[in-house]
C-alpha cells in the first residue's frame, strides 16, 4: 500500500488481447513490437463520441508522423479519418494507401517546389507555414494557371511557455492577418481554412480554449473584410496520453485531461463565439498521440543483471533507446510477464546499446528479474515506430493483432541485406589483405 493505493506495477501482463505474451515472443522474437487494433478502434471512437456528441461538424485527419505503418494508418483511414502529413514522403504514402488527394491535409515548414505541385494536383489542402512558402506557392500557380485550396498556420500566447512560435504566423504581431490579406490578392488561392498547433502533450484545456477563440476572430474578420465564409477550423493535436513525464510526481493517468475535457473546452468555444448555425466551420482535429499510445506494447527480454559500483541493482534488457525513444521524457510502465517473487528493488534499466546514455528507466521498482525473463513496455503506440533508430541493433518485426484475435506480421524485421541493400563500395575498396 501507499497513499495512492495499493500499488500495481507487479501484476504480472501475461496476454494482450486474449494472445499470450510468451507465445508473441516466441512466434516473433524478442524484442518486438506489439499493435492492438481493437484498442485503436476504441480510442478512435471514443474521441469521435466526445466531440461529435458536442459538435457535429468533426473530422479527424490521422497524424502519419505519429505513427506511420500503413496498417496503422489504414486502420484510422477505415474508421473514416483524412490523413494529415507533414512531407512528401508521408503524401506519398497517404496516396498509396488509397486516401483521395482532397482528403490529404499537407503541413509542414519543409515544402519543396514538386511537392507543392503535387500537392495542387491533387487538390489538397496546403497549409502555409511562412512567407517565402506563399509566394513559391504563388509563382507556381500564377506559371500553370491552377487554383489552390489553401490555409495558413497559425501560432499564438494560449498561456503556455515557450509560445510554439517557430511555426506558422503569429497572431498577436499580426503576421497572420498579413499573411491573409496577401492570399486574398491572388485569386489562384482559395482560403478554406486556418490551422494551429498550439503544443505537445498539453495538459490545459483552456489552452486549446484560447486558441480556438482567436482562430474564430480570425473567421470573424476575413468573413468582415472579404465576405468569405472560411470553411474550417484545424487544432491539430497536442493532447496529452496517459504516458507518465520525468519528474512528474503523479501518474499521467491520474492527471491528463479526458477527451470529453478536450473536447467540451473547444466546441464549447465554438459555439458561443455567435456563429449563426449555418456558418459554423468544421472542425478538424489532428490528433495522434492520444490516439495510439495505448494501443501498442513493446516486449523484450532480461539478456543481464548486475550491481553497479555505488550497489545499486542493473537490469540489462534486449531492447533500448534505440527502439524506445520516448524513455528521454517518460517514465513507462513496465510489468513482468511472468510470475514473480513478492520481493521488489529499486533497479536502473538499461538497454543494450554501448552507450551511457541507454537508459529505459532511470529507477523503477519491480520484482526481482533474471536473465531470460520478459516483459512489458506499455503506451508505445505514437513515435517510437517512426523515429526509432538503426544503431548497434536492427529493427525488430511489428505484429497487430487484429478484431479476431489473429497475429499479423505488419512489418517485418531488418536483416543484415536490409542494412546493405543501399550502400555502394568503390572499386578499389573491394578487395584487401589483412
Amino acid at each position: 500500500m501507499n497513499k495512492f493505493g495499493t500499488r500495481t506495477e507487479y501484476t504480472p501482463v501475461t496476454q494482450i488481447d486474449g494472445v499470450p505474451v510468451k507465445k508473441l515472443i516466441a512466434d516473433y522474437g524478442s524484442p518486438c513490437f506489439v499493435i492492438s487494433e481493437r484498442t485503436i478502434r476504441d480510442r478512435y471512437k471514443n474521441a469521435l463520441r466526445a466531440f461529435k456528441s458536442r459538435y457535429p461538424k468533426v473530422q479527424f485527419a490521422w497524424s502519419y508522423k505519429t505513427n506511420y505503418l500503413n496498417a496503422v494508418c489504414n486502420t484510422y483511414h477505415s474508421e473514416g479519418s483524412w490523413a494529415e502529413v507533414v512531407s512528401i514522403f508521408e503524401y506519398e504514402k497517404a496516396l498509396r494507401n488509397g486516401v483521395p488527394g482532397t482528403k490529404i491535409i499537407f503541413n509542414g515548414p519543409d515544402k519543396t517546389e514538386s511537392d507543392l505541385r503535387r500537392a495542387i494536383e491533387h487538390n489538397s489542402m496546403i497549409h502555409i507555414d511562412h512567407f517565402d512558402e506563399l509566394y513559391l506557392l504563388a509563382e507556381i500557380l500564377q506559371e500553370s494557371k491552377q487554383k489552390a485550396r489553401v490555409a495558413i498556420r497559425v501560432n499564438m500566447d494560449t498561456g503556455i511557455y515557450p509560445i510554439w512560435d517557430r511555426f506558422g504566423f503569429n497572431y498577436e504581431d499580426g503576421s497572420a492577418w498579413s499573411a491573409i490579406n496577401k492570399i486574398f490578392v491572388h485569386p489562384e488561392m482559395e482560403l478554406v481554412g486556418l490551422h494551429c498547433h498550439i503544443g505537445t502533450y498539453m495538459l490545459s484545456t483552456n489552452a486549446y480554449a484560447i486558441a480556438t477563440g482567436k482562430l474564430c476572430d480570425l473567421v470573424v474578420s476575413i468573413k468582415r473584410s472579404y465576405n468569405k465564409q472560411i470553411e474550417y477550423i484545424d487544432l491539430g493535436g497536442g493532447f496529452a496520453s496517459a504516458n507518465t513525464l520525468k519528474g512528474s510526481y503523479l501518474q499521467g493517468g491520474d492527471i491528463i485531461p479526458s477527451m470529453d475535457d478536450y473536447a467540451e473546452s473547444i466546441t464549447s468555444t465554438i459555439l458561443n463565439f455567435g456563429f449563426k448555425p449555418d456558418e459554423l466551420p468544421i472542425l478538424f482535429l489532428e490528433t495522434g498521440r492520444a490516439l495510439v499510445d495505448d494501443a501498442a506494447y513493446l516486449l523484450g527480454s532480461v539478456i543481464a543483471i548486475k550491481r553497479l559500483s555505488d550497489g545499486r541493482r542493473a537490469t540489462i534488457m534486449d531492447f533500448g533507446v534505440n527502439l524506445l525513444f520516448t524513455a528521454f521524457w517518460y517514465d513507462h510502465r513496465i510489468s513482468p510477464a511472468q510470475e514473480l517473487s513478492a520481493q521488489t528493488e529499486d533497479m536502473v534499466m538499461y538497454g543494450p546499446l554501448c552507450m551511457n546514455i541507454d537508459v529505459v528507466r532511470e529507477s523503477i521498482n519491480l520484482p526481482l528479474l533474471n536473465k531470460g525473463d520478459q516483459v512489458v513496455v506499455h503506451r508505445v503506440g505514437a513515435y517510437n515506430m517512426t523515429q526509432w533508430m538503426q544503431f548497434i541493433q536492427m529493427r525488430p518485426k511489428v505484429v497487430m493483432i487484429g478484431m479476431d484475435g489473429s497475429p499479423h506480421i505488419v512489418r517485418e524485421n531488418e536483416s543484415l541485406d536490409t542494412m546493405l541493400r543501399y550502400e555502394k563500395v568503390p572499386k578499389h575498396l573491394l578487395n584487401f589483405k589483412l
